[in-house]
C-alpha cells in the first residue's frame, strides 16, 4: 500500500511557525523562571499538570470524551512514546553536554523529517526541499552557536534519540488528524507527567508548589505559551503535514535567541545574526513551496472532477 499523501497548506506552515514561536518564548520564560529559583524541569512538570487538569475540566464541561478508539491505540501510543522520549532524552542530554550542543543535535529533526518523507508520506524529495532543509539546519547551528569541546557521547546519543522522537511525533501527528485535539492533549501530557517528575527528582531540582509563587507571572506565562504552542503544533500538522511543519519549527531557537536578547540582556553575535537570516530565508522558501504544492493539489483535484452537464 503506498504511503498516504499529506495535505498541503501555506496556512498550516504559518500556524506551525506560530507554534514554534511560542515554544521559543517558552525557552526564554524558563530562563526567567530559573533566574527566580524555579528549575526548568520543575516548570515543565507543573505546567504539564496544569494542562492536564485544565483538559479534564474542559472535557467534563463540554462532555467531550478522551477515549481513544481501539483501532487508533497503536498510533496514540506512538504519539505518547515519542513525546515522552523528547521530554526525557532532551532534558537528560544537557546533563552531559552543553545546552547549545544538545539543541543543535536535537534540531536535526526537520532534516530527518525531510529525508524520511518519501517513505513515510510519499512526498518527492526534490532538490529545492533538500536545500531548504540544509539551509535551515545551518542557520539553527549558527544561531545556537555550539561549543563542541569536551563532548560526552551520552549527551550526543540522548539528544539524537530526542531528535528521532521529534520526527516520529510529527509524522504520527499527521496521521492522527482524526483523533480529537482534546484527546491528544490529554493523553500526551498525562503520560509525560511521570517522566518529567522522575527527571526532576533524579536531578534534585523539583520545586514544591509554594515556590512557584516566587515568580507567579512568569509561571502563568509559561503555561499559556506552552498551551498555545502545543495546540497550534497539532493544528498545523493537520493542515500542512510533517515536512512543512517541521521546517517551520526551525524558527524556535531564533525566537528564543531574540527573546533572550530583549528580556535577559544576552547579545547576538554576527554569526547568530547570519543564522537568523538563513533560517528566515529557509522558512520563506518552505512557505513558498507549500503554496505551489497546494496550488498543484487544487489543480489536480479540479482536473479529476467529472465535467458537469449544462
Amino acid at each position: 500500500m503506498p504511503p498516504p499523501q499529506t495535505p498541503s497548506s501555506p496556512l498550516g506552515a504559518l500556524i506551525a511557525l506560530a507554534a514554534a514561536s511560542f515554544y521559543g518564548l517558552s525557552i526564554v520564560i524558563a530562563r526567567l523562571a530559573a533566574d527566580a529559583g524555579i528549575s526548568g524541569v520543575s516548570l515543565v512538570f507543573w505546567r504539564t499538570l496544569v494542562v492536564v487538569v485544565g483538559v479534564v475540566a474542559f472535557a467534563l464541561l463540554t462532555r467531550r470524551s478522551v477515549v481513544v478508539p481501539r483501532a487508533r491505540w497503536p498510533l496514540m501510543t506512538t504519539l505518547v512514546v515519542s513525546s515522552v522520549t523528547i521530554a526525557v532524552c532532551y532534558i537528560s542530554a544537557i546533563a552531559f553536554v552543553p545546552v547549545t550542543v544538545a539543541a543543535v543535535i536535537f534540531y536535526t529533526f526537520p532534516v530527518l523529517i525531510v529525508l524520511a518523507s518519501p517513505i513515510v508520506e510519499g512526498r518527492r524529495l526534490g532538490a529545492p526541499l533538500v536545500v531548504v532543509a540544509i539551509v535551515s539546519f545551518v542557520g539553527v547551528a549558527c544561531v545556537v552557536g555550539p561549543a563542541f569541546s569536551a563532548i560526552d557521547w551520552r549527551g550526543v546519543a540522548l539528544a539524537g534519540v530526542a531528535s528521532v522522537g521529534a520526527a516520529t511525533q510529527f509524522f504520527a501527528g499527521v496521521r492522527a488528524r482524526d483523533i480529537s485535539l482534546t484527546t491528544k492533549v490529554f493523553w500526551m501530557n498525562t503520560l509525560t507527567l511521570p517522566a518529567s517528575l522522575v527527571i526532576a527528582l533524579s536531578f534534585g531540582v523539583m520545586n514544591p508548589p509554594g515556590e512557584l509563587l516566587l515568580a507567579p507571572v512568569v509561571v502563568a506565562l509559561g503555561v499559556v505559551a506552552f498551551v498555545l504552542a502545543f495546540t497550534l503544533q497539532f493544528v498545523a500538522l493537520g493542515r500542512a503535514g510533517a515536512v512543512a511543519s517541521g521546517l517551520s519549527f526551525c524558527i524556535e531557537p531564533v525566537v528564543a535567541a531574540f527573546g533572550a536578547a530583549l528580556l535577559v540582556g544576552e547579545r547576538l553575535s554576527g554569526v547568530q545574526i547570519l543564522g537568523v537570516a538563513l533560517v528566515v530565508a529557509a522558512i520563506a522558501g518552505n512557505v513558498l513551496m507549500e503554496s505551489r504544492r497546494a496550488a498543484a493539489q487544487r489543480a489536480k483535484a479540479s482536473a479529476s472532477r467529472p465535467p458537469t452537464s449544462a
